[in-house]
Parts: structure tokens; C-alpha cells; sequence
């Protein structure tokens, strides 16, 4: 079955009592995408879900522009080109508990944005990832203490139930299509379950006062939940991904190197791409939803510099709500992104020479795990582990 940009509405019938598929090992997956040739046919109508809500879906960056959404390919060309990829590090696989992007973030190589690295010197960023540059955007004491300290952190049910669904529903694809059934994808929950706590110890940490078990069941019932209701926004039994946790990493003209994991790539039979992204949270209200859609362009921007290839359609699938976020981005989209890591990252340098990370309080700074390293909070943050270049003409 060729990959489907169609949405899915919920599956008609029962679902099949079948036996579930042992879970597998983590997929080989790369950058490798399709070049473009030939035009992108407009996806009104042929792509059978809801259009993008202007209001919600605005790009991330003011300003308008008008540019050619490049080119497309031929679905058999697309599929094998995106399937030809190189394994995954397994260091960049490495999950960090980012639940909500479903993407593990990237901890290979020297300077990458990963999680910390027992006994590893400190160096300076040379890669941004969607959750890093958030990171930043959001405060950049933050950045520095997950990225150049790397401090620890303790999981939390939520980010951690976020990791366990993505599992499963990328595991659920290695099933025949007619047997992609709520059934057998919550049959996975258990095994996938036991994997994440062999690769992810700490994670045995966030029921160790249960000894009953009754807060895992809850927890596990809550996972059992967001899975199913996938199944009314997506069928699993009329779509066959190109790739699954796709790690693409791309370097700008500048310099700057972005990489991250996208959780789903599908390609229609016309030969235009999606990007999707599983969200086990709620959606945001259209007034945030510019935050949101970062991530999804950042990814297409990647994907855009590393084969010229725009994706017709960004697709974030809200399973807390049941919601799903489209967006079709073009050209120019694009380029705003560029420009605005290109400034983000400017920022982030001139932090790392000069050795000064601001904090920068907001609400959330209630579920920060480094209030007693943080100044906010009458914390020190920990000696800065990198040369430091003072300020002077031409620096700062």
C-alpha cells in the first residue's frame, strides 16, 4: 500500500482480537529524502482533512511573502528515497523525556544538545534542535544548565507517558495494515513499557512509593486512553509511513547545524510529503498555536536544505484533545524560520563566549527541576565550565 496523505476519520467496526507484536528493537532510520522534480498539485480535496485554520496556523515570524512551494516527486521515488536512510546513532536516539515533541533528543558527538553524559567536559553548542532552541527562547539559564552543565533531571509521569505512547504507535506500523487494531496497539503498552524501563532506569523512579501498583495502573490506563483516541483522529489501516522517528540533520551556508527526530513521514501517492508529530497533550489555544507550529517548520526547513523539498502539509496530532493542528507551508515560511534560528543562534554564541546565561522567569518556572541552581530562586548556578571571553567592541 502506497503511504497516504489522506486524513483518516475513525475506523468503521470492531477491532480484531489478534495477538500483539513483540516489541522491537529501536528502527534504523536517516535523513535521506526525496529530490524534487515536477510540480506540487494542490492537496484542496485530495488530501481529505480539515485545511488550515489561518487563525491558528499563522507563520512563526511576522511578515508576508510570496514564494514558489518548490516541487514534488513521484510517490515510488519519494517512498524509496526516504526509506534509503542511514542508521540512527544510537547516542541520538538517546531519550531525554521530552514527551510532547515525542522526539529523543540528540546527545551524539561533542557539543551535541543531549542529554548530560556521565564524566563528559563541557563544550560549546554546535548544533540546535526544536527543543533546545525553545529551551533558549524561553529562558537561557535554562539552555545553558540542560545543554553546556548538563544538570539532571527527574522524570515525570507526564513526559514519560508521552514516550511510552510514541512508542507504541511507532511500533504499531510493524503490523499488517488490517491488523493495526486499538486491540493490538494497546497490547504493546505492557512490553513497550518494560523496554523504556531497561533503556531508561530512572524512570523506575516515578512509582516507587506504589507498592500497590494502583498509580501505575491509573498511569498505564491514562496511556491505554491517549492510544485509543488516536484511532478516532488517524486509521492506522489506510496509511503506511516512509519513515518512522526520521533523525535528520541538516548544516545551513552559515554554519549552523540543525537535527532533530520527526515522528512520522508519510508520502501520498501524488508524491507529496507530511510531517506529523504526536502531541499527548492538549492543543493550544490559536493565540499559541505559533509556538507550536515552530517545531513542525523547523523540521520542514531541515528537510527543505537537505533535499529541496518543502513539505505540502504539517500535521500535529493532539491526543489529549483530539485535536489535529494542520498546516501548509511555503517557501517563504521557511525562510523566516532560517532567518530566526540564524538570530537565535547568534544569541546563544555570544551567551556561550561571554559566559552570561539571563534567566528569565515565567510561570513555568514552577516545574523547572534547577530552582536551586537558579538565581530566581536565591540558587548559584554551578561554575561556568567554558572559557570566557570578556565583552568589549565587537563582542556582546
Amino acid at each position: 500500500m502506497d503511504s497516504s496523505i489522506e486524513e483518516a476519520g475513525p475506523r468503521a467496526g470492531g477491532a480484531d482480537e489478534t495477538e500483539p507484536v513483540a516489541p522491537a528493537g529501536p528502527r534504523a532510520s536517516g535523513a535521506a529524502l526525496p529530490a524534487q522534480a515536477g510540480p506540487v498539485p494542490s492537496m484542496a480535496g485530495a488530501a481529505g482533512g480539515p485545511e488550515p485554520d489561518a487563525a491558528a496556523g499563522g507563520p512563526v515570524a511576522s511578515g508576508a511573502g510570496e514564494a514558489d512551494a518548490g516541487t514534488g516527486v513521484g510517490a515510488g521515488e519519494a517512498h524509496a528515497a526516504i526509506s534509503e536512510a542511514a542508521p540512527v546513532p544510537a547516542a541520538a536516539r538517546a531519550a531525554t523525556g521530552e514527551a510532547e515533541s515525542g522526539a529523543v533528543e540528540e546527545a551524539s558527538g561533542a557539543g551535541g544538545d543531549g542529554a548530560p553524559v556521565a564524566g563528559r567536559v563541557a563544550v560549546a553548542p554546535s548544533s540546535l534542535s526544536p527543543s533546545r532552541a525553545g529551551d533558549f527562547m524561553q529562558c537561557p539559564l535554562l539552555y545553558r544548565f540542560r545543554v553546556i552543565d548538563r544538570l539532571p533531571e527527574k522524570p515525570s509521569e507526564a513526559a514519560t507517558r508521552g514516550t511510552l505512547v510514541h512508542a507504541v504507535l511507532e511500533r504499531l506500523f510493524d503490523a499488517p495494515a488490517g491488523e493495526r487494531t486499538v486491540p493490538r496497539a494497546k497490547a504493546l503498552i505492557p512490553g513497550q513499557w518494560d523496554r523504556l524501563r531497561e533503556s531508561r532506569p530512572e524512570v523506575t523512579e516515578l512509582f516507587a512509593d506504589d507498592p500497590e501498583g494502583e498509580r501505575l495502573a491509573r498511569w498505564l490506563a491514562e496511556a491505554e486512553r491517549l492510544v485509543e483516541r488516536w484511532f478516532s483522529l488517524e486509521d492506522p489501516t489506510r496509511l503506511e509511513p516512509a519513515e518512522r522517528e526520521l533523525f535528520v540533520e541538516a548544516e545551513l551556508e552559515s554554519g549552523l547545524r540543525l537535527r532533530g527526530i520527526i515522528d512520522r513521514v508519510d508520502v501520498a501517492p501524488t508524491g507529496e510529503v507530511r510531517i506529523v508529530d504526536y502531541k499527548t497533550g492538549k492543543a493550544p489555544r490559536a493565540e499559541y498555536a505559533d509556538g507550536a507550529l515552530f517545531q513542525m517548520k523547523f523540521y520542514a526547513l531541515v528537510v527543505w536544505r537537505l533535499k529541496r523539498v518543502v513539505p505540502r502539509r504539517l500535521q500535529l496530532v493532539y491526543l489529549g484533545s483530539g485535536d489535529v493542528l494542520t498546516y501548509d507551508p511555503d517557501l517563504a515560511d521557511l525562510e523566516r524560520v532560517e532567518r530566526k534560528l540564524h538570530a537565535l543562534w547568534e544569541a546563544i554564541s555570544q551567551a556561550t563566549r561571554t559566559g552570561v546565561w539571563r534567566p528569565r522567569p515565567t510561570k513555568l518556572c514552577g516545574w523547572c527541576d534547577h530552582q536551586a541552581h537558579c538565581p530566581e530562586f536565591g540558587g548559584t548556578p554551578p561554575p561556568y565550565p567554558l572559557p570566557v571571553v570578556e565583552s568589549g567592541p565587537g563582542v556582546g
